[in-house]
């Protein structure tokens, strides 16, 4: 994620550049990036939870603010004044642009941050049929209310709700996923909830092998990556 140096920021960049690398280099057909989508203050037509769409390839979106030299769809010539990508699916723009290899094609779809479990689910599925081989990058921060509140300092809630979406990706759990309480998004400045759910529908029944390669809270915000591969079906 985009912020400060420090050996915990690399840590955690390299995680992700290594998870984006991995899905990247599978032979797919398709590659959807899903990330949380809050509200635009500069865009009156997007609700105070944001909206959940898709976002065209050449949209625009930028990490200059974060000190990272990355701009992306802002000389589309397209058109002139091309959709703003949420901050989620600009840092997976960036990290798909460091891959070594050519990105297939891709679809960038915006979760809304209030969706509801089932929609997240029904999307996922429908989001994982759009051809024979779907890789899928979810974007999303875990609890960030430390920083909100009195940073350093102890919050049970964010313990164990952590604890939770740490043990569920590392074991390639959707239904651990489809469990997580939308209700704690806000108390818990949760950020990525909506777009894991929609991996975990996505993911369906299938069984899948998995490594959680971070899990930390830098900065009083929690960040896990996670890797999960489809398990190959034995004849």
């Amino acid at each position: 994620m985009p912020g400060p140096g420090g050996t915990e920021l690399d840590r955690l960049r390299t995680a992700c550049h290594q998870a984006a690398a991995t899905v990247a280099e599978e032979s797919l057909d398709l590659l959807v990036v899903v990330g949380g989508d809050p509200k635009t203050p500069k865009n009156p037509k997007v609700p105070k939870t944001g909206r959940t769409a898709e976002y065209p390839p050449d949209a625009a979106g930028s990490l200059r603010e974060f000190g990272v030299p990355f701009a992306a769809g802002e000389n589309s010539p397209h058109r002139e004044d091309p959709p703003v990508l949420p901050l989620s699916l600009t840092i997976g723009k960036w990290l798909l642009s460091r891959a070594s290899r050519e990105v297939p094609q891709a679809a960038w779809w915006g979760i809304a941050s209030d969706a509801a479990t089932a929609e997240c689910l029904e999307l996922g599925e429908k989001l994982a049929a759009l051809a024979p081989r779907v890789g899928m990058l979810a974007m999303g921060d875990g609890p960030g209310c430390r920083a909100r509140g009195a940073p350093g300092a102890a919050d049970p809630r964010a313990d164990r709700y952590e604890a939770q979406v740490a043990a569920s990706l590392a074991a390639a759990d959707p239904l651990a996923l489809a469990a997580l309480d939308p209700r704690q998004d806000g108390p818990l400045f949760v950020a990525g909830r909506a777009a894991w759910q929609v991996l975990a529908g996505a993911a369906g029944q299938d069984a899948f092998d998995a490594s959680l390669s971070y899990f930390a809270a830098p900065f009083e915000v929690t960040y896990f990556v996670a890797s999960w591969r489809r398990r190959a079906v034995t004849p």
